[in-house]
């Protein structure tokens, strides 16, 4: 006598694989729940089909940060000018960050820095926990907030500096930003946009020196 054992686990396998397929094919739709896919499941026969990864809201907030210093970096070279926000008449600082947000976020800051500082939609950081993304503040012209720029990583940001200057990126450990340093604001992702500000007058501006 033979031993059926094998013959009875190849016809149990091609069943199987046999009514996965039609399965498969009778499936109406990806959301539909196929019977008997569903029971080969919960017999322990069938793994469970794949899902797709939800991006977490950490993963999400890092896409978003990437995507700002990309935006930003694009703007390189761009010159300073003085109540500019955009790339055609050039940027001063605060209108560099303001057009950065806006095309990145969403986010539609004040115009002016001292108000971007208190924007509704951003929480303040500290210098150790600064990611990229970031504002960040300094007193350039004896006022706590009156230069803008956003943080890029390995302790650099990229900003609109003066008149006669273009977009650049510089190291926040030079002295003169160090100890110029003011503090750093962090956008709340969950939070689309805000309302837009009235536009500061173009002598608000700020610079530095």
């Amino acid at each position: 006598m033979f031993d059926s054992a094998p013959r009875l686990a190849s016809v149990a396998t091609f069943v199987v694989a046999s009514m996965l397929g039609a399965a498969a094919l009778a499936a109406p739709g990806d959301d539909a729940v196929n019977p008997v896919a569903q029971l080969l499941v919960e017999k322990g026969v069938a793994a469970p089909p794949a899902t797709a990864h939800k991006p977490s809201l950490a993963e999400r907030a890092r896409d978003k940060a990437s995507d700002m210093v990309l935006t930003a970096m694009g703007f390189l070279g761009v010159p300073y000018r003085r109540g500019g926000s955009n790339e055609t008449a050039g940027f001063d600082c605060s209108g560099f960050t303001r057009h950065i947000f806006d095309m990145s976020l969403g986010m539609v800051l004040p115009r002016r820095v001292d108000e971007q500082a208190k924007a509704p939609g951003l929480v303040a950081v500290q210098r150790n926990e600064l990611q990229p993304g970031d504002l960040v503040f300094f007193n350039t012209l004896k006022r706590t907030f009156s230069h803008v720029g956003i943080y890029i990583g390995e302790g650099k940001f990229i900003h609109s500096p003066r008149p006669g200057g273009e977009v650049r990126v510089e190291d926040m450990g030079f002295s003169y930003w160090k100890k110029r340093f003011t503090g750093a604001r962090r956008a709340e992702l969950a939070v689309a946009s805000i309302a837009p500000a009235a536009a500061a007058p173009a002598e608000l501006a700020t610079a530095t020196p």
